[in-house]
Formats: C-alpha cells, structure tokens, sequence
C-alpha cells in the first residue's frame, strides 16, 4: 500500500490527538492508517558492564542476574509498546476507521520514518513526544529532524483536535511555498474547505502575481481560496492571523525560500509550529 497515513504514536499526550486527526484525514481521502511505535535502538537493554568491579567467584551469578533482568525490561518495554498502539487502533475505530494496521519496530525514528515514507501519503506526528521538555518554546527534537529529512507532507497535530473548515496556506513564493499550494490543489483533504492564501510583506507587482497565480491554480483545482497580503514580521503576523481569524489548520512550506534548506527549518516554520494552536502541514 502507497497511499497510507503513518501516525508516530509514542504515549505522550499528542497521540490521542494524532490518532484523531489521523481518522480526520482517513475520512477524507478514503485512506488506511498505520500506527507505528518505536523502541529505541538502546530501549529495554542496559549497555553498561557492571561487572568489572566484582570479585570472581560472584560475577557469573551476577551476570546471569543482569541478563535476567535485561530480558525482562526489555519485555516490559515490548508490551509497552504493543499497549500503546492497541489504544490508538481503538481510538481510531471508535472514529470508523476501518483499515488500520500496527507496526512496532526498533530504531532510530528519523531512520525508520525514511524507509516507509514511500508508503505514506503523509506522515503524522505529536508537535511534542514524551520526553519532550514541555518548558515554553520547545519542540520536540524528533519533529525537527523528521521534518528536515521527510521527502513526504508532515502533519504535526495540534494538542487537541477540532473540526476542520477554515485553512490558511502561508505563502511566500518559495520552492516550497508553491509545492504546498500545489498539494491543496490536488489532495482531496483539501475539497469543500474554506482556503486562504496570505503573504507577509508589502503588496508589490511581484508579490499580488505570485497570489493570483496560486490563486488561478487552486481555482482549476476547484477550490475557491481567498488571498491577501499582511503587514508585520512573519514569525508573528501570521500567528496571530491564524488565532484571531480563527483557522483550523495551517499549510505551509518548510523553509523560506531564502533559508538554507538542508541545514535548519526556516524559523518561520518553526515559530509557527510552537506557538500555533492548530494542525501544521509541513512540506519541503
């Protein structure tokens, strides 16, 4: 199957959310979701030698000890993992989700998400996993990394879902600015919502062309999206556009298209993810 929704559940508080937005987009596009759960490379076995310091005569019953309870941590984690993904299958039922598979696997997340990211129409991830510091301003570094190296749209989930009508495309005439309004155009996730496509700066020549033709492109698509153009420092017009006209999800390119793509996430991005209170789609 290419054509399914990955959902990163980890058992942070996101994952019921990314199960729900997961069943949004599985309603819309008729697509299966597939949970994913990873166990970290190092997760469930100790690597440190505790026995250089122990007498002989001790260190095999030791040893042995040790290995024991390595299995059984390991284990615990195992059955952690499995729990984890049967809760978010039953959350996703619960919505009438009808085709959904689980995948538990070991490895580094970035890593994994690489090797079946063909499969997936979109990838779905928590804006914070659970180890995430929640101090004011963090993102979880798992979403960073995944957004740099993900070839596929990332859909990073709100804390809680809502319904969604009301959709803002930031546009700013970059390479991925344009892919972005090209993914509205042609995923039917997009039919039927009220789409807005704003630019932050001044009103130039240049800057209205770049809108109609988004614009003009939406239109054959069949969708009737509004435009405008906002005064004010990206970071933080947009942000407040989105809380006080009351968008349900944010579309937008990864980088700026002045921003060196293969080292960081533009810092519009990423301001955008931290402080907006609604689904990002991210692409690159």
């Amino acid at each position: 199957m290419t054509d399914k929704i990955i959902a990163l559940v980890d058992g942070s508080i996101y994952s019921a959310s990314v199960c729900e937005h997961a069943a949004w987009i599985a309603a819309r596009t008729g697509a299966p979701v597939e949970l994913l759960h990873l166990l970290g490379r190092r997760e469930g076995a100790e690597t440190s030698d505790l026995s250089g310091s122990i007498r002989l005569g001790a260190r095999t019953a030791l040893l042995e000890e040790l290995a024991a309870l390595d299995a059984q941590r390991a284990k615990l984690v195992a059955h952690r993992g499995r729990a984890i993904l049967e809760d978010a299958r039953a959350l996703l039922e619960a919505a009438g989700v009808r085709e959904i598979t689980t995948r538990l696997r070991h490895g580094d997340i970035v890593e994994t998400v690489a090797e079946v990211e063909h499969e997936a129409r979109v990838i779905l991830i928590g804006k914070r996993g659970e180890a995430a510091d929640f101090a004011k301003g963090h993102l979880g570094s798992n979403l960073e990394r995944i957004v740099r190296a993900c070839h596929k749209p990332v859909v990073v989930a709100a804390r809680a879902f809502r319904p969604i009508e009301k959709v803002l495309l930031a546009y700013d005439g970059g390479t991925s600015a344009m892919k972005a309004v090209d993914h509205i155009a042609r995923s039917p996730l997009f039919a039927g919502l009220r789409v807005h496509v704003v630019t932050v700066g001044t009103a130039t020549p240049e800057v209205k062309k770049g809108l109609e033709d988004a614009r003009a492109l939406l239109a054959a698509a069949g969708i009737v999206a509004e435009t405008g153009v906002i005064a004010g420092q990206p970071e933080t017009a947009l942000g407040k556009l989105v809380d006080e006209a009351g968008f349900d999800m944010v579309v937008m390119g990864a980088y700026g298209h002045s921003r060196i793509r293969s080292l960081i996430i533009g810092s519009t991005t990423t301001e955008m993810v931290r402080s907006c209170k609604v689904p990002v789609v991210l692409l690159r």
